[in-house]
Protein backbone atom coordinates (compact mmCIF):
# COMPACT_ATOMS: atom_id res chain seq x y z
CA UNK A 1 0.00 0.00 0.00
CA UNK A 2 1.10 3.50 -0.89
CA UNK A 3 2.58 6.09 2.11
CA UNK A 4 -0.22 8.12 3.72
CA UNK A 5 0.41 11.63 3.00
CA UNK A 6 2.00 13.39 5.68
CA UNK A 7 0.38 16.15 7.02
CA UNK A 8 1.14 19.75 6.39
CA UNK A 9 3.78 21.68 8.77
CA UNK A 10 2.49 22.85 11.92
CA UNK A 11 3.65 26.01 13.35
CA UNK A 12 6.71 25.90 15.67
CA UNK A 13 5.66 25.09 19.13
CA UNK A 14 5.53 28.48 21.56
CA UNK A 15 8.76 29.31 23.07
CA UNK A 16 9.04 29.08 26.51
CA UNK A 17 8.39 31.99 28.49
CA UNK A 18 12.08 32.66 29.31
CA UNK A 19 13.68 31.89 26.24
CA UNK A 20 14.71 35.21 23.59
CA UNK A 21 11.95 34.44 21.61
CA UNK A 22 9.06 34.68 23.97
CA UNK A 23 11.08 38.14 25.09
CA UNK A 24 10.74 39.90 21.62
CA UNK A 25 7.07 38.60 20.96
CA UNK A 26 6.23 40.25 24.28
CA UNK A 27 7.90 43.45 22.93
CA UNK A 28 5.93 43.69 19.78
CA UNK A 29 2.50 42.54 21.97
CA UNK A 30 3.15 45.83 23.84
CA UNK A 31 4.31 48.47 20.65
CA UNK A 32 1.27 47.12 18.94
CA UNK A 33 -1.22 47.81 21.68
CA UNK A 34 0.36 50.92 22.80
CA UNK A 35 0.12 52.01 18.81
CA UNK A 36 -3.65 51.05 19.20
CA UNK A 37 -4.59 54.15 21.31
CA UNK A 38 -1.76 57.31 20.21
CA UNK A 39 -3.65 56.25 17.12
CA UNK A 40 -7.02 56.87 18.50
CA UNK A 41 -5.68 59.67 20.24
CA UNK A 42 -4.56 61.47 16.68
CA UNK A 43 -7.77 61.20 15.00
CA UNK A 44 -9.64 62.42 18.52
CA UNK A 45 -7.34 65.52 18.59
CA UNK A 46 -7.82 66.23 15.10
CA UNK A 47 -11.56 65.93 14.92
CA UNK A 48 -11.41 68.20 18.46
CA UNK A 49 -9.54 70.95 16.24
CA UNK A 50 -11.64 70.85 13.10
CA UNK A 51 -14.58 71.59 15.73
CA UNK A 52 -12.33 74.08 17.76
CA UNK A 53 -12.02 76.22 14.29
CA UNK A 54 -15.47 76.32 13.35
CA UNK A 55 -16.14 77.47 16.57
CA UNK A 56 -13.94 80.17 16.15
CA UNK A 57 -15.14 81.00 13.30
CA UNK A 58 -18.66 81.00 14.03
CA UNK A 59 -17.48 83.09 17.67
CA UNK A 60 -16.10 85.68 15.17
CA UNK A 61 -18.95 85.90 13.14
CA UNK A 62 -21.07 86.80 15.74
CA UNK A 63 -18.75 88.47 18.23
CA UNK A 64 -20.16 92.03 19.03
CA UNK A 65 -17.15 93.58 19.60
CA UNK A 66 -16.05 93.18 16.26
CA UNK A 67 -15.76 95.83 13.91
CA UNK A 68 -14.50 96.25 10.44
CA UNK A 69 -11.88 98.84 10.13
CA UNK A 70 -14.27 101.28 8.39
CA UNK A 71 -17.16 103.26 10.10
CA UNK A 72 -20.41 102.63 9.28
CA UNK A 73 -22.87 104.93 10.85
CA UNK A 74 -25.72 103.07 12.32
CA UNK A 75 -28.40 105.72 12.59
CA UNK A 76 -29.63 108.20 10.22
CA UNK A 77 -28.49 112.14 9.81
CA UNK A 78 -30.83 114.12 12.64
CA UNK A 79 -34.24 115.98 10.64
CA UNK A 80 -33.50 119.28 12.09
CA UNK A 81 -37.61 119.52 11.93
CA UNK A 82 -38.61 116.64 13.12
CA UNK A 83 -38.50 115.90 17.37
CA UNK A 84 -38.14 112.40 16.73
CA UNK A 85 -36.97 111.47 13.80
CA UNK A 86 -33.93 109.24 13.68
CA UNK A 87 -32.93 105.60 15.23
CA UNK A 88 -31.32 106.83 18.15
CA UNK A 89 -34.12 108.91 19.16
CA UNK A 90 -36.25 106.35 18.14
CA UNK A 91 -34.67 103.76 20.60
CA UNK A 92 -33.31 106.52 23.55
CA UNK A 93 -33.02 103.21 25.88
CA UNK A 94 -30.78 101.11 23.19
CA UNK A 95 -27.97 100.71 25.92
CA UNK A 96 -27.79 97.30 27.15
CA UNK A 97 -29.98 95.97 24.14
CA UNK A 98 -28.41 92.83 23.02
CA UNK A 99 -26.80 93.15 19.40
CA UNK A 100 -28.57 91.94 16.17
CA UNK A 101 -26.98 88.49 15.54
CA UNK A 102 -25.51 87.35 12.28
CA UNK A 103 -27.93 84.99 10.17
CA UNK A 104 -26.63 81.87 8.42
CA UNK A 105 -23.74 81.33 10.11
CA UNK A 106 -23.07 77.37 9.35
CA UNK A 107 -22.94 78.50 5.77
CA UNK A 108 -20.55 81.53 6.31
CA UNK A 109 -18.28 78.97 8.37
CA UNK A 110 -18.42 76.38 5.14
CA UNK A 111 -17.75 80.13 3.33
CA UNK A 112 -14.72 80.83 5.14
CA UNK A 113 -13.16 77.56 4.67
CA UNK A 114 -14.09 77.74 0.92
CA UNK A 115 -12.12 81.20 0.49
CA UNK A 116 -9.37 79.83 2.56
CA UNK A 117 -8.96 76.61 0.43
CA UNK A 118 -9.39 78.76 -3.47
CA UNK A 119 -7.06 81.98 -2.89
CA UNK A 120 -4.47 80.29 -4.86
CA UNK A 121 -6.80 79.01 -7.86
CA UNK A 122 -7.13 81.30 -10.78
CA UNK A 123 -11.09 82.95 -10.76
CA UNK A 124 -13.74 81.91 -12.88
CA UNK A 125 -12.81 83.58 -16.45
CA UNK A 126 -16.26 85.05 -16.72
CA UNK A 127 -16.18 86.81 -13.49
CA UNK A 128 -14.92 90.61 -14.26
CA UNK A 129 -16.69 90.03 -17.81
CA UNK A 130 -19.85 90.50 -19.94
CA UNK A 131 -21.28 87.98 -22.31
CA UNK A 132 -19.29 88.13 -25.29
CA UNK A 133 -22.38 89.67 -27.34
CA UNK A 134 -22.56 92.21 -25.03
CA UNK A 135 -20.04 93.91 -27.39
CA UNK A 136 -22.42 94.12 -30.08
CA UNK A 137 -24.45 96.94 -28.55
CA UNK A 138 -23.27 100.32 -28.96
CA UNK A 139 -24.20 103.99 -27.43
CA UNK A 140 -26.19 105.99 -29.91
CA UNK A 141 -28.66 108.09 -28.16
CA UNK A 142 -26.76 111.43 -28.98
CA UNK A 143 -27.35 111.00 -32.45
CA UNK A 144 -30.78 113.40 -33.81
CA UNK A 145 -33.08 113.11 -36.18
CA UNK A 146 -36.17 115.40 -35.41
CA UNK A 147 -37.25 115.61 -39.17
CA UNK A 148 -37.77 112.18 -39.52
CA UNK A 149 -40.42 112.47 -36.86
CA UNK A 150 -42.98 114.78 -38.76
CA UNK A 151 -45.45 113.82 -35.62
CA UNK A 152 -43.32 115.54 -32.42
CA UNK A 153 -43.57 119.47 -32.04
CA UNK A 154 -40.65 121.61 -33.12
CA UNK A 155 -38.23 122.31 -30.08
CA UNK A 156 -39.10 126.67 -29.45
CA UNK A 157 -40.93 126.08 -26.43
CA UNK A 158 -43.47 129.13 -27.95
CA UNK A 159 -46.75 127.40 -26.29
CA UNK A 160 -44.89 128.26 -22.35
CA UNK A 161 -42.77 127.64 -19.83
CA UNK A 162 -42.84 124.05 -17.75
CA UNK A 163 -41.58 124.34 -13.76
CA UNK A 164 -40.31 120.94 -11.97
CA UNK A 165 -39.90 120.72 -8.26
CA UNK A 166 -38.69 117.14 -8.05
CA UNK A 167 -38.35 115.00 -4.63
CA UNK A 168 -36.45 112.28 -3.69
CA UNK A 169 -32.74 111.40 -3.47
CA UNK A 170 -30.81 112.26 -6.60
CA UNK A 171 -31.60 108.54 -8.30
CA UNK A 172 -35.45 109.65 -8.24
CA UNK A 173 -34.73 114.01 -9.33
CA UNK A 174 -32.45 112.62 -11.91
CA UNK A 175 -34.77 110.77 -13.33
CA UNK A 176 -37.76 113.51 -13.15
CA UNK A 177 -35.43 115.71 -14.59
CA UNK A 178 -35.23 113.47 -18.22
CA UNK A 179 -38.95 112.78 -17.90
CA UNK A 180 -39.20 116.92 -17.65
CA UNK A 181 -37.70 117.32 -20.93
CA UNK A 182 -39.08 114.35 -22.88
CA UNK A 183 -42.52 116.42 -21.95
CA UNK A 184 -40.80 119.99 -22.76
CA UNK A 185 -40.13 118.29 -26.27
CA UNK A 186 -43.55 117.22 -26.75
CA UNK A 187 -45.63 120.32 -25.46
CA UNK A 188 -43.65 122.10 -26.97
CA UNK A 189 -42.87 123.72 -24.08
CA UNK A 190 -39.47 125.94 -22.41
CA UNK A 191 -38.00 123.67 -19.16
CA UNK A 192 -36.94 126.02 -16.39
CA UNK A 193 -34.29 124.88 -14.68
CA UNK A 194 -35.51 121.66 -12.28
CA UNK A 195 -35.74 122.91 -8.70
CA UNK A 196 -35.14 119.86 -5.52
CA UNK A 197 -37.72 119.39 -3.25
CA UNK A 198 -36.30 119.51 0.56
CA UNK A 199 -36.98 116.19 1.59
CA UNK A 200 -37.13 115.04 5.22
CA UNK A 201 -35.52 111.62 4.91
CA UNK A 202 -32.20 112.92 2.51
CA UNK A 203 -32.34 115.94 4.48
CA UNK A 204 -30.10 117.90 1.52
CA UNK A 205 -30.63 121.41 0.63
CA UNK A 206 -28.52 121.19 -2.82
CA UNK A 207 -30.29 121.97 -5.91
CA UNK A 208 -29.39 121.44 -9.04
CA UNK A 209 -26.57 123.90 -10.33
CA UNK A 210 -24.71 121.95 -6.60
CA UNK A 211 -25.05 118.98 -8.69
CA UNK A 212 -25.06 118.85 -12.00
CA UNK A 213 -23.40 121.67 -14.57
CA UNK A 214 -26.42 124.43 -15.09
CA UNK A 215 -24.58 125.68 -18.67
CA UNK A 216 -23.71 122.44 -19.83
CA UNK A 217 -27.50 120.76 -19.43
CA UNK A 218 -28.56 123.91 -21.79
CA UNK A 219 -26.19 123.65 -24.20
CA UNK A 220 -25.92 120.23 -24.87
CA UNK A 221 -29.79 120.17 -24.91
CA UNK A 222 -30.31 123.32 -27.13
CA UNK A 223 -30.80 121.36 -29.87
CA UNK A 224 -33.86 119.71 -28.31
CA UNK A 225 -35.48 122.00 -26.17
CA UNK A 226 -35.07 125.45 -25.04
CA UNK A 227 -33.60 125.78 -21.60
CA UNK A 228 -34.09 128.69 -18.79
CA UNK A 229 -32.68 129.49 -15.66
CA UNK A 230 -35.78 131.28 -14.12
CA UNK A 231 -39.52 132.09 -15.35
CA UNK A 232 -39.85 135.44 -16.92
CA UNK A 233 -40.88 138.41 -14.60
CA UNK A 234 -44.27 138.89 -15.78
CA UNK A 235 -45.07 135.05 -14.93
CA UNK A 236 -43.18 134.86 -11.28
CA UNK A 237 -45.82 136.54 -9.28
CA UNK A 238 -48.66 134.64 -10.43
CA UNK A 239 -50.11 132.19 -8.23
CA UNK A 240 -49.83 128.93 -10.00
CA UNK A 241 -51.91 127.11 -7.46
CA UNK A 242 -55.07 129.76 -7.81
CA UNK A 243 -55.04 129.60 -11.71
CA UNK A 244 -54.98 125.66 -11.78
CA UNK A 245 -51.19 125.94 -12.87
CA UNK A 246 -49.98 123.34 -9.97
CA UNK A 247 -50.05 119.33 -10.99
CA UNK A 248 -49.46 117.21 -8.29
CA UNK A 249 -48.66 113.52 -8.95
CA UNK A 250 -52.17 112.89 -7.91
CA UNK A 251 -53.40 114.43 -10.88
CA UNK A 252 -51.11 112.70 -13.35
CA UNK A 253 -50.92 108.69 -13.02
CA UNK A 254 -47.84 106.37 -12.64
CA UNK A 255 -45.80 105.88 -16.14
CA UNK A 256 -48.83 108.20 -17.67
CA UNK A 257 -48.74 108.03 -21.79
CA UNK A 258 -47.46 111.09 -23.81
CA UNK A 259 -51.44 111.44 -25.24
CA UNK A 260 -52.51 112.45 -21.67
CA UNK A 261 -49.98 114.92 -21.07
CA UNK A 262 -51.57 116.29 -24.74
CA UNK A 263 -54.73 115.87 -23.37
CA UNK A 264 -55.19 117.29 -20.10
CA UNK A 265 -51.85 119.14 -19.67
CA UNK A 266 -51.14 120.75 -22.88
CA UNK A 267 -54.47 123.14 -22.51
CA UNK A 268 -53.77 124.54 -19.13
CA UNK A 269 -50.21 125.53 -20.90
CA UNK A 270 -51.53 127.10 -23.29
CA UNK A 271 -53.84 128.99 -21.24
CA UNK A 272 -51.94 130.35 -18.48
CA UNK A 273 -48.60 130.12 -19.68
CA UNK A 274 -47.02 127.81 -17.18
CA UNK A 275 -47.48 124.26 -15.55
CA UNK A 276 -45.70 123.45 -12.32
CA UNK A 277 -45.15 119.67 -11.41
CA UNK A 278 -44.88 118.97 -8.30
CA UNK A 279 -43.16 115.73 -7.07
CA UNK A 280 -42.81 114.85 -10.67
CA UNK A 281 -41.75 110.91 -10.17
CA UNK A 282 -42.04 107.96 -12.38
CA UNK A 283 -44.97 110.17 -14.54
CA UNK A 284 -44.14 109.10 -18.03
CA UNK A 285 -44.39 105.34 -19.44
CA UNK A 286 -41.64 103.79 -21.60
CA UNK A 287 -44.05 102.27 -24.05
CA UNK A 288 -45.92 103.48 -25.67
CA UNK A 289 -43.64 106.55 -26.62
CA UNK A 290 -42.60 107.89 -29.93
CA UNK A 291 -38.68 106.71 -31.55
CA UNK A 292 -37.13 110.25 -30.68
CA UNK A 293 -39.05 111.44 -27.37
CA UNK A 294 -37.73 107.85 -25.42
CA UNK A 295 -33.83 108.69 -27.33
CA UNK A 296 -34.02 111.98 -26.06
CA UNK A 297 -34.80 111.12 -22.47
CA UNK A 298 -31.81 108.55 -23.05
CA UNK A 299 -29.93 111.61 -24.15
CA UNK A 300 -31.00 113.39 -21.37
CA UNK A 301 -29.60 110.77 -18.71
CA UNK A 302 -26.44 109.36 -20.37
CA UNK A 303 -25.08 112.56 -21.89
CA UNK A 304 -26.81 116.03 -20.87
CA UNK A 305 -26.52 115.48 -16.98
CA UNK A 306 -22.57 115.80 -15.74
CA UNK A 307 -21.55 116.60 -12.21
CA UNK A 308 -20.10 119.80 -11.10
CA UNK A 309 -16.56 119.76 -11.24
CA UNK A 310 -16.36 119.89 -7.25
CA UNK A 311 -17.76 116.11 -7.23
CA UNK A 312 -16.02 115.13 -10.84
CA UNK A 313 -12.32 116.07 -9.18
CA UNK A 314 -13.18 113.99 -5.69
CA UNK A 315 -14.94 111.11 -7.78
CA UNK A 316 -11.24 110.67 -9.94
CA UNK A 317 -9.83 111.09 -7.04
CA UNK A 318 -12.17 108.05 -5.43
CA UNK A 319 -11.47 105.98 -8.83
CA UNK A 320 -7.77 106.44 -8.83
CA UNK A 321 -7.39 105.56 -4.74
CA UNK A 322 -9.22 102.39 -5.89
CA UNK A 323 -7.83 101.16 -9.01
CA UNK A 324 -4.27 102.10 -8.04
CA UNK A 325 -3.81 104.14 -10.93
CA UNK A 326 -6.32 106.81 -12.85
CA UNK A 327 -8.02 104.66 -15.57
CA UNK A 328 -7.29 104.83 -19.04
CA UNK A 329 -9.77 107.68 -20.75
CA UNK A 330 -13.14 106.39 -22.00
CA UNK A 331 -16.05 107.69 -22.68
CA UNK A 332 -17.86 106.64 -19.51
CA UNK A 333 -14.77 108.01 -17.71
CA UNK A 334 -15.23 111.32 -19.79
CA UNK A 335 -18.85 111.41 -19.14
CA UNK A 336 -18.47 110.78 -15.53
CA UNK A 337 -15.30 113.12 -14.57
CA UNK A 338 -14.88 115.35 -17.52
CA UNK A 339 -10.97 116.59 -17.88
CA UNK A 340 -10.60 115.15 -14.62
CA UNK A 341 -10.39 111.55 -16.33
CA UNK A 342 -6.98 109.92 -17.95
CA UNK A 343 -4.70 112.54 -15.45
CA UNK A 344 -3.46 111.70 -12.16
CA UNK A 345 -5.07 113.90 -9.43
CA UNK A 346 -3.25 115.29 -6.48
CA UNK A 347 -3.07 112.54 -3.52
CA UNK A 348 -4.19 109.83 -5.50
CA UNK A 349 -2.59 106.19 -6.06
CA UNK A 350 -2.65 105.04 -2.10
CA UNK A 351 -4.45 101.49 -3.21
CA UNK A 352 -2.26 98.93 -4.78
CA UNK A 353 -5.08 97.08 -6.06
CA UNK A 354 -5.59 96.70 -10.02
CA UNK A 355 -9.44 95.75 -9.50
CA UNK A 356 -12.23 95.88 -7.49
CA UNK A 357 -15.93 95.41 -7.12
CA UNK A 358 -18.69 97.85 -5.82
CA UNK A 359 -21.62 96.69 -3.70
CA UNK A 360 -24.36 98.69 -2.93
CA UNK A 361 -25.75 97.62 0.40
CA UNK A 362 -29.23 99.00 0.04
CA UNK A 363 -30.19 98.07 3.83
CA UNK A 364 -30.90 100.84 5.80
CA UNK A 365 -33.20 101.26 8.54
CA UNK A 366 -36.35 102.66 6.53
CA UNK A 367 -35.72 99.86 3.87
CA UNK A 368 -35.47 97.36 6.50
CA UNK A 369 -38.50 98.73 8.23
CA UNK A 370 -40.50 99.03 5.16
CA UNK A 371 -39.97 95.65 4.01
CA UNK A 372 -41.75 94.09 6.93
CA UNK A 373 -39.14 91.14 6.73
CA UNK A 374 -37.70 89.78 9.57
CA UNK A 375 -33.89 89.57 9.85
CA UNK A 376 -33.10 87.19 12.90
CA UNK A 377 -32.96 90.08 15.53
CA UNK A 378 -35.65 89.13 17.54
CA UNK A 379 -38.19 90.78 19.93
CA UNK A 380 -35.81 93.85 20.33
CA UNK A 381 -35.64 94.34 16.30
CA UNK A 382 -39.53 93.64 16.00
CA UNK A 383 -40.12 96.56 18.45
CA UNK A 384 -37.33 98.63 17.28
CA UNK A 385 -38.41 98.41 13.43
CA UNK A 386 -42.60 98.07 14.73
CA UNK A 387 -41.43 102.16 16.36
CA UNK A 388 -39.75 103.68 13.25
CA UNK A 389 -42.82 102.78 10.64
CA UNK A 390 -44.97 104.57 13.43
CA UNK A 391 -43.11 107.71 13.08
CA UNK A 392 -42.15 107.31 9.20
CA UNK A 393 -44.70 105.10 7.64
CA UNK A 394 -47.80 105.38 9.84
CA UNK A 395 -49.95 104.46 6.87
CA UNK A 396 -47.97 101.38 6.25
CA UNK A 397 -48.44 101.20 10.27
CA UNK A 398 -52.45 101.71 9.99
CA UNK A 399 -52.49 99.20 7.38
CA UNK A 400 -50.83 96.28 9.71
CA UNK A 401 -53.40 97.29 12.01
CA UNK A 402 -56.38 96.70 10.15
CA UNK A 403 -55.14 93.77 7.87
CA UNK A 404 -53.62 90.69 7.89
CA UNK A 405 -50.67 91.41 5.72
CA UNK A 406 -48.32 88.56 4.61
CA UNK A 407 -46.10 86.87 7.38
CA UNK A 408 -42.34 88.04 7.04
CA UNK A 409 -41.31 84.44 6.06
CA UNK A 410 -43.51 84.23 3.08
CA UNK A 411 -42.22 87.60 2.04
CA UNK A 412 -38.22 86.25 1.95
CA UNK A 413 -39.58 83.07 0.31
CA UNK A 414 -41.28 85.89 -2.84
CA UNK A 415 -38.03 87.79 -2.68
CA UNK A 416 -39.32 90.61 -1.27
CA UNK A 417 -36.89 91.14 1.64
CA UNK A 418 -33.47 93.12 1.13
CA UNK A 419 -30.23 91.28 0.87
CA UNK A 420 -28.97 91.57 4.48
CA UNK A 421 -25.04 91.94 4.34
CA UNK A 422 -24.72 88.36 5.55
CA UNK A 423 -26.79 86.74 2.26
CA UNK A 424 -24.54 89.22 0.11
CA UNK A 425 -21.47 88.05 1.21
CA UNK A 426 -22.49 84.85 0.82
CA UNK A 427 -23.40 84.87 -3.23
CA UNK A 428 -20.05 86.74 -3.69
CA UNK A 429 -18.30 83.69 -2.30
CA UNK A 430 -20.16 81.23 -3.96
CA UNK A 431 -19.27 83.00 -7.36
CA UNK A 432 -15.54 82.98 -6.67
CA UNK A 433 -14.69 86.18 -5.31
CA UNK A 434 -11.68 85.95 -3.76
CA UNK A 435 -10.68 86.50 -0.11
CA UNK A 436 -8.07 89.45 -1.43
CA UNK A 437 -10.90 91.09 -3.48
CA UNK A 438 -10.82 94.67 -3.29
CA UNK A 439 -14.38 95.53 -2.38
CA UNK A 440 -15.94 99.19 -2.18
CA UNK A 441 -19.11 99.61 -0.17
CA UNK A 442 -21.60 102.49 -1.64
CA UNK A 443 -23.84 103.93 1.44
CA UNK A 444 -22.75 103.72 4.89
CA UNK A 445 -26.31 103.85 6.60
CA UNK A 446 -26.20 100.06 7.30
CA UNK A 447 -29.31 98.84 9.97
CA UNK A 448 -27.02 97.09 12.40
CA UNK A 449 -24.03 99.17 11.90
CA UNK A 450 -20.54 97.63 12.61
CA UNK A 451 -21.81 94.62 13.86
CA UNK A 452 -24.29 93.99 11.29
CA UNK A 453 -21.39 94.03 8.35
CA UNK A 454 -18.90 92.07 10.51
CA UNK A 455 -19.31 88.67 8.66
CA UNK A 456 -18.23 90.33 5.27
CA UNK A 457 -15.73 92.39 7.05
CA UNK A 458 -14.10 89.11 8.20
CA UNK A 459 -14.18 86.79 4.84
CA UNK A 460 -13.53 90.06 2.67
CA UNK A 461 -11.27 92.01 4.51
CA UNK A 462 -9.97 94.49 2.17
CA UNK A 463 -13.66 96.41 2.67
CA UNK A 464 -13.31 100.53 1.77
CA UNK A 465 -15.56 103.34 1.60
CA UNK A 466 -15.61 106.81 0.16
CA UNK A 467 -14.99 107.64 4.60
CA UNK A 468 -12.16 105.37 4.32
CA UNK A 469 -10.09 106.33 0.97
CA UNK A 470 -10.71 110.00 1.59
CA UNK A 471 -9.16 112.32 4.20
CA UNK A 472 -11.55 114.57 6.96
CA UNK A 473 -10.68 117.46 4.31
CA UNK A 474 -11.42 115.54 1.82
CA UNK A 475 -14.96 115.02 2.62
CA UNK A 476 -15.26 118.27 3.73
CA UNK A 477 -16.91 120.14 1.07
CA UNK A 478 -19.73 117.29 1.19
CA UNK A 479 -20.08 117.01 4.84
CA UNK A 480 -24.35 116.91 5.31
CA UNK A 481 -24.87 116.97 1.34
CA UNK A 482 -26.00 113.26 0.79
CA UNK A 483 -26.98 113.47 -2.73
CA UNK A 484 -23.99 114.62 -3.26
CA UNK A 485 -22.20 111.92 -1.18
CA UNK A 486 -24.51 109.73 -3.52
CA UNK A 487 -22.94 111.54 -6.87
CA UNK A 488 -19.18 110.36 -5.17
CA UNK A 489 -20.95 106.27 -4.55
CA UNK A 490 -22.33 106.51 -8.21
CA UNK A 491 -18.92 107.05 -9.82
CA UNK A 492 -17.06 104.70 -7.68
CA UNK A 493 -19.73 102.17 -8.95
CA UNK A 494 -20.47 103.06 -12.17
CA UNK A 495 -16.25 102.91 -12.81
CA UNK A 496 -16.09 99.72 -10.76
CA UNK A 497 -14.53 96.04 -12.73
CA UNK A 498 -17.62 94.30 -11.67
CA UNK A 499 -20.98 95.85 -9.45
CA UNK A 500 -22.78 93.95 -7.56
CA UNK A 501 -26.70 95.03 -6.22
CA UNK A 502 -28.29 93.67 -3.40
CA UNK A 503 -31.69 95.02 -4.17
CA UNK A 504 -33.00 95.03 -8.19
CA UNK A 505 -35.45 97.29 -7.26
CA UNK A 506 -33.49 100.28 -5.97
CA UNK A 507 -33.10 103.25 -8.45
CA UNK A 508 -29.66 103.67 -7.63
CA UNK A 509 -28.43 100.40 -8.65
CA UNK A 510 -30.74 100.79 -11.55
CA UNK A 511 -29.46 103.71 -12.90
CA UNK A 512 -25.73 102.45 -12.17
CA UNK A 513 -26.46 99.31 -14.01
CA UNK A 514 -27.43 101.29 -17.20
CA UNK A 515 -24.70 103.40 -17.02
CA UNK A 516 -22.49 100.29 -17.31
CA UNK A 517 -24.40 98.54 -19.77
CA UNK A 518 -24.40 102.04 -22.08
CA UNK A 519 -20.70 102.84 -21.54
CA UNK A 520 -19.45 99.93 -20.75
CA UNK A 521 -18.60 97.72 -24.20
CA UNK A 522 -19.01 94.35 -22.49
CA UNK A 523 -16.45 94.70 -19.82
CA UNK A 524 -18.34 96.02 -17.23
CA UNK A 525 -20.50 93.17 -15.47
CA UNK A 526 -23.42 93.40 -13.34
CA UNK A 527 -23.93 91.37 -10.81
CA UNK A 528 -27.82 91.15 -10.15
CA UNK A 529 -29.57 88.22 -8.02
CA UNK A 530 -32.85 86.75 -7.80
CA UNK A 531 -33.86 87.40 -4.60
CA UNK A 532 -36.43 84.80 -4.71
CA UNK A 533 -34.71 81.94 -6.25
CA UNK A 534 -31.61 82.87 -4.01
CA UNK A 535 -34.16 82.67 -0.43
CA UNK A 536 -35.10 79.69 -1.89
CA UNK A 537 -31.52 78.27 -1.77
CA UNK A 538 -30.51 80.35 1.58
CA UNK A 539 -33.69 78.28 3.58
CA UNK A 540 -31.68 75.35 3.23
CA UNK A 541 -28.59 76.91 5.65
CA UNK A 542 -28.55 74.06 7.90
CA UNK A 543 -28.26 71.09 5.39
CA UNK A 544 -26.69 72.15 1.80
CA UNK A 545 -23.02 71.51 1.60
CA UNK A 546 -20.83 74.37 -0.24
CA UNK A 547 -20.52 72.64 -3.68
CA UNK A 548 -24.30 72.47 -4.07
CA UNK A 549 -24.77 76.20 -2.68
CA UNK A 550 -21.90 77.27 -5.07
CA UNK A 551 -23.50 75.57 -8.30
CA UNK A 552 -26.94 76.94 -7.67
CA UNK A 553 -25.76 80.61 -6.84
CA UNK A 554 -23.82 80.66 -10.08
CA UNK A 555 -26.41 79.30 -12.16
CA UNK A 556 -29.27 82.53 -11.03
CA UNK A 557 -26.43 84.89 -11.47
CA UNK A 558 -25.63 83.69 -14.88
CA UNK A 559 -29.31 83.64 -15.32
CA UNK A 560 -29.55 87.40 -14.99
CA UNK A 561 -26.14 88.22 -16.91
CA UNK A 562 -27.83 87.07 -19.92
CA UNK A 563 -27.62 89.66 -22.96
CA UNK A 564 -30.79 91.15 -24.36
CA UNK A 565 -32.79 93.90 -25.60
CA UNK A 566 -35.00 95.66 -23.42
CA UNK A 567 -38.14 94.24 -22.27
CA UNK A 568 -41.51 96.05 -23.08
CA UNK A 569 -42.48 98.56 -20.92
CA UNK A 570 -38.98 97.86 -18.71
CA UNK A 571 -36.92 101.44 -17.70
CA UNK A 572 -35.39 102.87 -20.50
CA UNK A 573 -32.18 104.08 -17.51
CA UNK A 574 -32.21 100.55 -16.14
CA UNK A 575 -32.22 98.19 -19.85
CA UNK A 576 -30.68 100.87 -22.51
CA UNK A 577 -30.15 98.27 -24.90
CA UNK A 578 -32.73 99.11 -27.49
CA UNK A 579 -32.55 101.08 -30.52
CA UNK A 580 -33.56 104.43 -29.48
CA UNK A 581 -30.67 103.90 -26.84
CA UNK A 582 -27.97 101.70 -27.88
CA UNK A 583 -27.33 100.23 -32.03
CA UNK A 584 -26.15 96.76 -32.51
CA UNK A 585 -22.87 96.66 -34.76
CA UNK A 586 -24.24 93.41 -36.22
CA UNK A 587 -27.28 94.72 -38.07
Amino acid sequence: MPEAASPPPLLPPPASASSPAASVLRTRRRRRAWRRPRGLLCWGALVAFFFLMNWWMFSRLQDPATRPRFRLRRHPPRATNSSLSTLEEVNATEKGKRPHPVMLTRLLALAAHALAEVDNRPEPKDLWKEPINATLWKPCSDQRDWEASGNISSSEGTNGYIIISANGGINQQRVAICNAVTISRLLNATLVIPKFLYSNVWLDKSQFRDIYQEDYFIKYLKPDIRIVKELPLELQSLDLEAIGSLVNDTDVMKEAKPSIYVKKILPILLKNRVVHFVGFGNRLSFDPIPFQLQRLRCRCNFHALRFVHKIQETGALLVERLHGHMPHLSPLQDNLLGHFAGKSVPGGNRNGSSKYLAVHLRFEIDMVAYSMCYFGGGKDEEEELEMYRQIHFPALTEIKRTTKLPSAAFLRSEGKCPLAPEEAVLMLAAIGFKRRTSIYIAGAEIYGGGRRMAAISRLYPALVTKETLLSPSELEPFRNFSSQLAALDFIACASADAFAMTDPGSQFSSLVQGYRMYYGGGDLPTLRPNKRRLASILVKNATIEWKEFETRVNKLIQQTKQVHERPIARSIFRHPRCPECMCRTDN
